[in-house]
């Protein structure tokens, strides 16, 4: 009973002297604390107010560091580190004379506004040739992003189910032919269909027949008018992309068709290699 009673008294004294190691971790991380704040409230107000002054004219003066505009200086007028600018007589690190990082366009930039130039007279002759021969109701001429788009109807290149094309086609395809040389541009041509499925003849499905019907296109520009084949490319469609409603005459007539794309890409992109 008395060693029972003698280690009763001894563990209050040892749960007494703990508070002081939570009491020496308050103080530590107190005297951190007031560190920290220290460090960060102590600043350079000179090259504070200097940084300051600098970027307020900047905004001001309604022009930005790569235009040339103020730059960014430090307390003797010195420029800071990465505001150089685009200085005359002098270029960035690691910019070579004529980069884009200077006014002149590059080689690539001029030939696609030598191109966008070529379109635009493409576009306003071929739409002249459509008024002027009253086709408006079999070609159809649009501008897209992609390129100068102009849709022929399967009644102007071939009969039902066939690939061959007519006689009658020739006149806009030698048209076609001719400004193609004008142009310095990929020229895609796509072969579509309605979705009435294909009974006996040559052709086994929509696949065989769109596909047929844009590469006899294509042989008429390469075999017959003897134009450059590394300019063109070729795909059929089936009816995977109508244009018109398939349950209706109307709308099948619209998905038969033919689409030749002179694409806003230059020529020499599709022809260059790795």
């Amino acid at each position: 009973m008395s060693r029972r009673r003698r280690s009763r008294k001894d563990a209050p004294s040892n749960q007494h002297e703990r508070w002081l190691i939570t009491y020496a971790d308050l103080l530590t991380l107190l005297l951190i604390f007031f560190v920290i704040m220290y460090g960060v409230s102590s600043i350079d107000t000179e090259k504070y107010e200097d940084v300051s002054s600098s970027l307020e004219t900047t905004f001001h003066a309604g022009t930005n560091i790569l235009d040339g505009g103020p730059k960014i200086t430090g307390e003797n007028g010195q420029q800071l580190p990465g505001s150089q600018g685009n200085d005359q007589g002098g270029t960035a690190e690691g910019e070579q004379p004529g980069d884009s990082g200077t006014n002149e366009p590059t080689e690539r930039e001029l030939q696609f506004r030598e191109q966008e130039r070529q379109l635009s007279n493409f576009l306003q002759t071929i739409q002249s040739y459509v008024a002027d021969n009253g086709l408006q109701d079999q070609i159809f001429v649009a501008d897209k992003p992609q390129g100068i788009s102009i849709t022929l109807s399967d009644r102007f290149l071939f009969d039902v189910g066939r690939a061959n094309l007519k006689s009658g086609a020739n006149g806009i395809l030698d048209r076609l032919s001719t400004l193609f040389g004008t142009v310095d541009a990929a020229i895609s041509i796509e072969g579509h269909t309605d979705n009435q499925p294909i009974t006996g003849g040559r052709y086994t499905d929509n696949w065989e027949l769109s596909g047929d019907r844009a590469l006899s296109v294509l042989r008429y520009f390469v075999d017959v008018r003897n134009l450059n084949p590394a300019q063109f490319q070729y795909a059929g469609y089936a009816d995977t992309r109508p244009v018109g409603d398939n349950s209706t005459a109307q709308g099948r007539q619209k998905n038969r068709r033919v689409e030749i794309t002179v694409l806003r890409q230059l020529q020499s992109d599709t022809t260059s290699t790795p």
